[in-house]
């Protein structure tokens, strides 16, 4: 049990919102506090933030949900990585197709009262791809908000293989207290891709290259080099793609942010022509390599502003940033019959449908994917039709 102050009050938490935080009022103030679960009483410090909004460190739960569950992880709550495992998995699930739905009304004005299908997998050792800062020897996480190090011996929710590297970093990083950096590890749950983001002294390199190779590496039928995105869950590609595409089928379709080419190559085998377009260049190599489809070395904005053809589909699957007025303005010029939206952040998909769904299209059907288990980011897929 945290320690309570002279500032410490009870507080009834009403719901989650997208950030991990639990949402309660009191005496006129707006208070987010982290590891509390909707209808739960809690004792928490109170710190003010600006205005009315103040932040909550939880002490105490002291009326508990039927859904509070002991986490896994012995560094939970100290990690900054997870902020759901408290919570039993079928409720995650339910608590982000509630967040994502007042995402949209909140943000985009939207009231869609059709069904948001939610598809989930396995909620463990789900990531084929991990972050790690090693500092005086160790290795690990931040915690929240910080660049304090969590030293950790296991990440229960990275794949086995990514595990087995942690182990051996932790064996012989200490003999290496002098180095500070940052690894990033990508698995095909066979090979181990490496990627360190600072300059690697001559002594340290065979530890780094006994892990793997800074090359491309073959995952699912995709050369993926090592600045190129591709997806974290390693259970639900699949789904993600059948989901995106479906039986979607016509004579052309344009795949915007296409990265290596995951949803182009199911639209190549239903589309009689694809485009497929990306600005970076390491990862637009790498989707000629994986892809038989017209490609295009250009940013979304450069690309749409010269399309005069009308594809039957268009596919994006921008960055959390989403798409913005002049792609959206471009989207609604061009008039597609058909649009399918990929989206990591629930507030930037609502801002880009406002002004999609105000001008030409009308939301056909929406759907949950849940890539990110024990933390409060979702996956959004919205298909879209013109009036």
């Amino acid at each position: 049990m945290v320690p309570c102050s002279a500032l410490a009050e009870i507080l009834t938490i009403e719901k989650l919102v997208y950030g991990g935080d639990g949402l309660a009022r009191l005496d006129g103030k707006v208070i987010f506090t982290p590891y509390v679960l909707p209808g739960e009483t809690v004792q928490a410090d109170l710190d003010r933030v600006k205005n009315d909004l103040w932040r909550g460190r939880l002490i105490e739960v002291t009326s508990p949900s039927d859904s509070r569950i002991p986490p896994r992880c012995p560094y939970y709550q100290r990690c900054g990585g997870c902020t759901y495992q408290h919570s039993a998995y079928d409720f995650q699930v339910e608590q982000k197709v509630a967040i994502l739905r007042e995402g949209l009304r909140r943000v985009g004005k939207i009231e869609f009262d059709g069904e948001i299908e939610a598809i989930a997998g396995e909620p463990w050792q789900y990531r084929n791809r991990v972050q790690l800062h090693i500092e005086n020897g160790a290795i690990g996480y931040f915690e929240p908000a910080s660049h304090t190090l969590v030293s950790i011996d296991h990440c229960p929710i990275v794949s086995p293989v990514l595990n087995n590297a942690i182990a051996k970093l932790n064996a012989e990083l200490p003999a290496f207290r002098w180095f500070t950096g940052t690894v990033e590890l990508f698995t095909n749950e066979t090979d181990i891709q490496i990627n360190v983001h600072d300059r690697v002294p001559v002594l340290i390199r065979p530890l780094f290259e006994s892990l793997g190779a800074s090359g491309p590496i073959e995952y699912g039928g995709f050369r993926v080099g090592r600045n190129s995105f591709f997806q974290v869950n390693r259970f639900l590609i699949d789904r993600l793609v059948d989901c995106t595409v479906g039986d979607a089928t016509g004579d052309f379709a344009v795949d915007l942010y296409a990265g290596v080419g995951l949803f182009s190559a199911r639209l190549a085998g239903q589309f009689k022509q694809v485009t497929a377009v990306e600005s970076s260049r390491g990862a637009f190599y790498d989707l000629q390599h994986n892809v038989s489809v017209a490609a295009e070395n250009k940013t979304t904005e450069e690309y749409l502003s010269t399309l005069v053809q009308t594809p039957d589909l268009i596919l994006l699957d921008p960055p959390r940033a989403g798409l913005g007025k002049q792609i959206a303005r471009e989207l609604i010029r061009i008039g597609a019959p058909q649009l399918t939206i990929v989206s990591c952040d629930p507030a930037t998909l609502a801002r880009d449908l406002q002004a999609l769904l105000a001008a030409a299209y009308k939301i056909d059907k929406i759907t949950l994917i849940d890539l990110f288990p024990q933390t409060f980011h979702l996956e959004t897929i919205v298909h879209l039709r013109k009036w």
